[in-house]
């Protein structure tokens, strides 16, 4: 049962959604089709699928009662059986498996007594199927997606993306894996199969009833969720037993707001074959791997030579500077950068074949500023706190505003400098000064919706230095990105193309939370 003030907050949420997309100027919208399209008779889809989102029940703790979720379900109505694959009794959605080139066909239904809409994380999608809330569908309602699989072999993830509910939908549930393949990635002969596994990292908290615990108050809505329970493919306690050869682990972070410094117990070095949506140039070798909200790491797992029964755990090691110092885990779990048990690998069976890992990986070129037409005047994206309130360049979202500099384009390569913006009062009021932006100042998990792009540079000039010390050596930038953190204090340049779609393509902290706080904009590519 849905308490009063939360079922009058919901009304509120949704009234305000559906004025919002009332209030959207026809120009806006014009070019970019109907707020719910059907599908197009001249679209030759190679895999068709019917998606639904609905209240379910799941067994996420092994005793007691069963959970009361939000979950997205799949039928495959055309195309090979191998699209789909349901994890066991789980309350996360299928993993999708699609290969580069393949033309798609979503119908996604909504059977929850709220609007919801479907954001494909990390696909390069046109606007009208890349789940802006612009298109949000109530209950009931249905909204069809179409588009061509662009990306290049990489993981990639989809959840809900609905105004002011993208928190609480993905928390309870809302969310799903996305394998992307190529024939790029086919001739690398990487571990495929059994040996091709999921990692999806969220925290959870629940009451003494097995019921999912969303944000209690202020505090936590201003520092995003901390859960007291870590769940690796939407279980507790994860435990993978396996063989002693070569592992390829797709490692999500599908958290609100958690991030995870992820390292072996006993000192090992992890090696980085992907970030985010693509496979890296080559394998990337680090003592600790920093994984944001909205984050992937595909990993090289070897397991070659341990013995029978042995078991290696996967921590999240302690770190510092990614909250405010009175950030605690006081509302919830433990604290942002509190050590943390992830997922322990057992040796269950001993083989003797094992794939060698690939010295090279995917082709593609590095861009520089030189390949920017702003080298000298990169885009703004200043992030500001204020009690309840989250802002980029001084602004909330706005579904029915653009700035001046954030109409791009067509076929223009961006530079875009992501920062902490302490100058900007956030609508503080007389508590509105650069010492309160300070102390507010927490990291910031930054999502660029459309095409990928590029890390070009991080500067920690203004950060503290022995926190950033504790996270400096864990960043994978030498990939294709969609999300990327930027610690307090520091500064992240990226370079972004805007090459092929037209529309308005979202930008936003990954810290859900922020995000519904207004921690959000839109480029508008014309």
């Amino acid at each position: 049962m849905v308490p009063k003030q939360a079922a009058r907050r919901r009304f509120l949420r949704q009234g305000m959604a559906a004025a919002m997309a009332a209030a959207m100027p026809p120009g806006l919208l014009a070019a970019n089709g109907s707020l719910q399209p059907r599908a197009n008779p001249n679209f030759n889809a190679d895999v068709e699928l019917a998606f639904v989102a609905r209240n379910g029940l799941a067994r996420i703790l092994p005793q007691g009662p069963l959970t009361a979720v939000q979950t997205f379900r799949a039928q495959l109505l055309k195309g090979p059986n191998s699209v789909l694959t349901e994890l066991p009794d789980n309350y996360l959605g299928p993993i999708l498996h699609l290969q580069r080139g393949q033309k798609v066909r979503i119908h996604f239904r909504n059977e929850l007594s709220e609007p919801s809409i479907m954001h494909w994380h990390g696909l390069h999608v046109p606007q009208i199927s890349d789940g802006h809330p612009m298109y949000t569908v109530a209950g009931g309602e249905t909204f069809v997606y179409e588009f061509e699989v662009l990306n290049r072999a990489g993981t990639s993830f989809y959840h809900s993306h609905a105004h002011n509910l993208t928190a609480e939908q993905v928390y309870r549930g809302l969310a799903g894996l996305i394998k992307v393949s190529d024939a790029e990635e086919a001739r690398l002969d990487l571990p495929a199969g059994e040996y091709d596994i999921p990692v999806v990292i969220q925290d959870r908290r629940f009451d003494r009833q097995n019921q999912l615990r969303y944000v209690q108050g202020m505090h936590e809505r201003m520092l995003g969720l901390m859960g007291d329970a870590v769940l690796v493919n939407g279980r507790p306690d994860a435990i993978f037993t396996v063989k002693t050869r070569a592992y390829r682990a797709r490692v999500v972070n599908g958290s609100n707001a958690r991030i995870y410094k992820l390292a072996w117990n006993d000192g090992s070095r992890l090696w980085a074959i992907g970030s985010d949506a693509g496979l890296l140039p080559a394998p990337v070798s680090k003592p600790y791997i920093m994984l944001a909200p909205g984050e992937r790491v595909e990993l090289w797992l070897d397991f070659s030579g341990r013995a029978l029964g042995e078991e290696l755990t996967l921590l999240s090691l302690p770190f510092s500077g990614a909250a405010p110092a009175m950030g605690g885990g006081m509302m919830g779990g433990p604290a942002q950068g509190a050590p943390l048990r992830i997922a322990c690998f057992k040796m269950g069976e001993r083989v003797g074949d094992s794939p060698r890992m690939p010295e090279r990986l995917a082709d593609f070129r590095r861009l520089t500023e030189r390949d920017a037409d702003n080298a000298s005047a990169p885009l703004p994206i200043g992030l500001s706190m204020a009690p309840m309130s989250a802002r980029i360049n001084g602004r909330t979202f706005a579904m029915d505003k653009v700035d001046e500099f954030e109409r791009v384009a067509l076929g223009s390569v961006k530079k875009i400098r992501i920062f902490h913006d302490h100058a900007r009062r956030g609508g503080m009021g007389g508590m509105g000064s650069m010492g309160m932006s300070r102390m507010l100042e927490t990291a910031h998990p930054i999502h660029l919706h459309g095409h990928q792009f590029q890390v070009l540079s991080r500067t920690a000039d203004h950060a503290d230095a022995g926190a950033y010390a504790s996270v400096k050596d864990g960043f994978i930038d030498s990939g294709w990105k969609d999300t990327v953190l930027v610690m307090p204090g520091e500064s992240v340049d990226v370079i972004k193309p805007f090459p092929d779609y037209k529309g308005l393509f979202l930008y936003h902290c990954h810290n859900l939370e922020h995000e519904d706080l207004g921690m959000m904009r839109q480029y508008l590519v014309e």
